[in-house]
């Protein structure tokens, strides 16, 4: 048996938002990160610290674009009355609610120093607060 040398490689992506609805394909980064790091097999996890940001995968599309954020307004409207906003009075509540419902990150593995991702399959950052906003991106690339 063979013993297995794990190696932990961090690195940060800083990014500007627009604001709410904006979705960012980071795929090509976070692929230039791996390769960066010159291990061969292992899994990158992206995340962004903080409660109104989001990441997942999508088909970086035109359609599903317009269809993300149309499915989130159906599953946390605006217009709602949230309990987040009677204690701050920020705009937000339903950004943080929808950030909860995505999640802060998207864990990938790589073969070869490959992303694994399926052909129509983008990793992408969305932006649920309702200001624009830079934010830094945490990538941690563990493998061999």
């Amino acid at each position: 048996m063979r013993g297995l040398e794990l190696t932990v490689v961090t690195e940060q992506l800083s990014i500007r938002t627009r604001g709410e609805g904006d979705i960012l394909d980071v795929t090509r980064n976070v692929a230039e990160a791996v390769a960066k790091s010159k291990l061969q097999n292992g899994v990158v996890t992206v995340f962004v610290p903080g409660s109104t940001g989001a990441l997942t995968t999508i088909e970086y599309e035109p359609g599903l674009l317009k269809d993300l954020p149309d499915t989130l307004e159906r599953l946390a409207p605006r217009n709602l009355e949230y309990e987040h906003e009677k204690r701050w009075h920020d705009g937000n509540g339903h950004s943080h609610v929808r950030a909860s419902i995505i999640g802060p990150s998207v864990t990938v593995p790589f073969v070869r120093g490959r992303l694994t991702l399926g052909t129509w399959q983008q990793i992408v950052f969305m932006e649920l607060d309702v200001h624009s906003r830079s934010r830094d991106l945490i990538l941690q690339i563990m493998g061999e």
